[in-house]
């Protein structure tokens, strides 16, 4: 058994969203998704880290659930910008339950224990766009609310994993309420998403304030979960 991440599927088996414009790593994106999950077994937990589905509602989301539930592991599902068809946690459960989608948990507001580690996330928010200030201030102070509920939940747990869709530091932008939040859970290691194409050059990994960052962006990492432990 093991641990493992990848962020920003980006499927859109139900709709016509094509990838391309982010360069030609993306094409083919589809089967390169499959052939890197296929080192996962049955047991293996796979944290995805939002931007999972193009689809604008559960109901349009169905083919690609189907595609997700298919590969091997158990996910752990989290929102990014993109996945619109995000609803209550409750609906979204009984989607998959209706679905027959048993490999499929929500990780939000909540966290989740393997072995001796908690797994446990938000989806942050964007550090790049500052056209409206305090929109942005709102929603960066709820975001870092659902990550301190998700870290408060591991209780005495001896390593919180934080996982993010958004960087909390990019270039030269920091999200300091995210990341005031880690700290003060003794956080030490942290994935995310979200960048792709030319902004992977800008992407902050390794040991910045106590913190290591790493970036999961399918396109990135080549499309194959990255094992974080056994």
């Amino acid at each position: 058994m093991a641990l493992y991440a990848i962020g920003d599927l980006h499927l859109s088996l139900g709709s016509n969203k094509p990838m391309d414009v982010f360069g030609e790593g993306w094409d083919g994106y589809v089967g390169k998704i499959a052939a890197g999950f296929a080192a996962l077994t049955p047991d293996d937990v796979c944290v995805l880290c939002g931007d999972l589905s193009w689809a604008s509602s559960l109901d349009k989301s169905v083919r690609d659930f189907r595609f997700i539930s298919e590969l091997p592991g158990k996910k752990l599902i989290m929102k990014g910008n993109h996945d619109h068809w995000w609803s209550t946690a409750a609906k979204i459960s009984a989607f998959f339950e209706t679905h027959g989608f048993s490999d499929m948990s929500i990780l939000h507001n909540n966290c989740f224990l393997y072995g001796d580690k908690a797994i446990c996330g938000s989806r942050g928010w964007t550090i790049e766009d500052k056209l409206d200030a305090s929109h942005n201030d709102k929603i960066i102070r709820r975001e870092a609310q659902r990550l301190n509920i998700s870290l408060e939940a591991a209780g005495d747990a001896p390593e919180k994993l934080c996982f993010l869709h958004y960087p909390p530091i990019f270039n030269r932008s920091r999200c300091d309420e995210i990341i005031d939040v880690m700290r003060a859970h003794n956080v030490k290691r942290c994935w995310y998403g979200h960048v792709h194409g030319a902004g992977h050059r800008y992407a902050v990994q390794g040991v910045v304030d106590g913190i290591d960052y790493h970036m999961i962006s399918a396109d990135y990492i080549g499309f194959t979960p990255r094992k974080i432990c056994d």
